[in-house]
Order: C-alpha cells, then structure tokens, then sequence
C-alpha cells in the first residue's frame, strides 16, 4: 500500500488522475517488457538527434531495458512523427520531435496526423533562442543598419533556414512585416548544408539555434540578435528583437517528447520520471546547456500539452496569413 500510495502522489504531481484503476498500475508495473525505441524524425547529427542520444544512456539505467534511438527522417519531420502516432500505446515508442511540430498541420494537411490529438505530450525538455547571423563579410552592425539595407534594396539580402515552415523563417516572416521589407528565403535540407552555405558566402544571414549552428557562432558567423522575448542566461549581452525595435518578434526553438496517444497514465507517469532524472543528471545537463545552449525546462505532461497547443494556434495564424508553404 505504502508503494501504491507514492505512484498516486507521483501521478497527481504530473497533473494525471489520482484514482487509477488497479489494472492500470499492474500494466505499469510489468513495463517495460522489452526494449525502448526514441523516434527521431530527423537525420543523425542534428539537435534531435543529439539530443535522443544523450539521455539514452540514463534512460536505460533508469527503466532497466536497453533504449534504442530510430532516426526517421523526412517530409519536415512528418514521415517520423506519423510512425510515433501509428505506435501501439504500451510505453515501447517514444517520440523527441522539433518546433516544427506545432505547426505540421497547417503547413502539409495531408501529413497523416493530428499533432494534438493524436499523441501523448510527455515533456517540453527543452527551449533555445534562435540567432540571427551574419556571414563572413556583411558588415551591418544590428538589426536596424540591416533593416535599413533591406528598405533600400528590397529582396536583395538573402537568409538561410532549415526549411520552409520552420519557427525561423515564420519568425523571419514576422520581422520582415513589422518592419516593412523583403528579405529572400533561402531554405535548406538541415542545419548542416545551411551553416556550410552562410560560411561559405552563399547567403547573407542564416538563423537557427546556437547548437543548429555548429559551433560557427563567434567564428564564422557574426550574431546580430536572438529570438527569445527575454535575453537568455547563456547569451546575456546579444540584444533580442524585441528590444531592437520590434515588439512581438519573438520565438523559441523547443525539444519535447511525445507518445501515441492513449499511453496508459502510469506508465507515463514512470518515463516521465526517468526523462526528468536523465535531465538532471550534471554531465547530461551540461552538455545540453553549454554544448547545445538550450535551456532546460523539464516540463509536466499537462504543461506540454498546453503549450503545444498555444504554438499550435499562434504560428498556424501566421502561416495563413502569410501563405507560407512547404514548397
């Protein structure tokens, strides 16, 4: 009873029901019953990516079976996604997924999934502020000196992104309509191919996380402001957009797992308490803060849910509005 009594307090904790039927906490109790999988919808190598592959060590630690990270890229992020909410619900498929999420429904209707409803939210792990770089030899101070250069030669400075869609380039979308110019969208097929272009003087501007940046930040490509609504801890003397002059341009990037929808509530509750260990975890943390510059959030279930939703409603308007397609 006393062990019974702690799952309860855990659950109600998560913000999940407190009056679990019996059969439920047997089904936890006998999970996991073979190995784990983390889906990755993107290729080896990116901030998923590397993301899945550092808490896998803890996770398996944690719930005492081996966890297995499955890269399935493609179609943005919807190819992998699809196969998270195609999963049976029995806590043996996982899924870390991108920004891109909350906006894959209205982006590509015909992605197979509903991006709520259709998943289990288990934890926002993660957020960043993107960086607005500049490539070697574009000599504008801050963002006005590049606003101003781009009134005067309206679609003339391009940007890079790591697609069309992405909270980058919808963040883009949004400076550009606050201050009245044209930039040119140069999406790419990763954060890679993206920073090897800025790098190389194929663009002007690139925009991504600092980690989606490769450690270019400071070398290579100048920063000239960050996307966060407030100054992140790690990057306290590069100013935002917002006090560059433009109230309401404002995004973060976001790392967060999911499930398929109907995961039994206590087997939730159980991997939603080996990710927080794992996110714990000194050498896991500072790699994921310093390595990656992402600050860590730990999130409960319920609070992933709502924020999913909030970005959800908040970047499908702009995607309308603006008529941003995948093409």
């Amino acid at each position: 009873m006393p062990q019974l009594s702690r799952r309860r307090t855990l659950l109600a904790g998560l913000g999940l029901p407190a009056g679990l039927a019996l059969p439920g906490m047997a089904r936890a109790q006998s999970w996991p019953n073979g190995p784990i999988r983390i889906i990755v919808p993107f290729a080896p190598g990116g901030s998923v990516d590397t993301t899945a592959r550092l808490v896998q060590p803890s996770l398996q630690a944690s719930l005492g079976v081996p966890v297995v990270v499955e890269n399935r890229s493609g179609a943005a992020g919807a190819i992998g996604a699809r196969e998270v909410a195609r999963a049976t619900p029995d806590g043996q498929s996982w899924g870390l997924v991108f920004d891109s999420h909350a906006t894959m429904n209205a982006l590509n209707p015909k992605a197979g999934f509903d991006a709520l409803r259709d998943f289990t939210p288990v934890m926002l792990m993660s957020t960043s502020p993107m960086l607005l770089t500049a490539a070697p030899g574009r000599s504008w101070p801050d963002l006005a000196a590049l606003a101003a250069a781009a009134k005067a030669r309206p679609e003339t400075i391009t940007y890079g992104t790591v697609g069309a869609g992405s909270l980058a380039h919808l963040l883009m979308e949004l400076w550009q309509q606050q201050g009245g110019f044209r930039l040119t969208h140069v999406p790419y097929r990763g954060g890679g191919p993206m920073v090897a272009g800025a790098v190389a003087g194929e663009i002007d501007l690139a925009i991504a996380s600092r980690g989606g940046l490769g450690g270019q930040v400071g070398d290579k490509l100048r920063p000239l402001a960050q996307s966060g609504p407030t100054r992140s801890p790690a990057l306290p003397a590069l100013p935002t957009f917002v006090e560059s002059g433009f109230p309401g341009v404002a995004a973060l990037a976001f790392w967060a797992m999911l499930g398929p929808a109907g995961v039994p509530a206590p087997i939730l509750a159980r991997f939603h308490a080996a990710l927080a260990t794992a996110l714990a975890e000194p050498g896991i943390r500072q790699r994921l803060v310093e390595g990656q510059g992402v600050d860590i959030v730990a999130s409960s279930p319920a609070e992933l849910g709502s924020f999913l939703a909030a970005q959800a409603e908040e970047w499908g308007k702009v995607i309308r509005e603006r008529h941003i397609t995948l093409d």
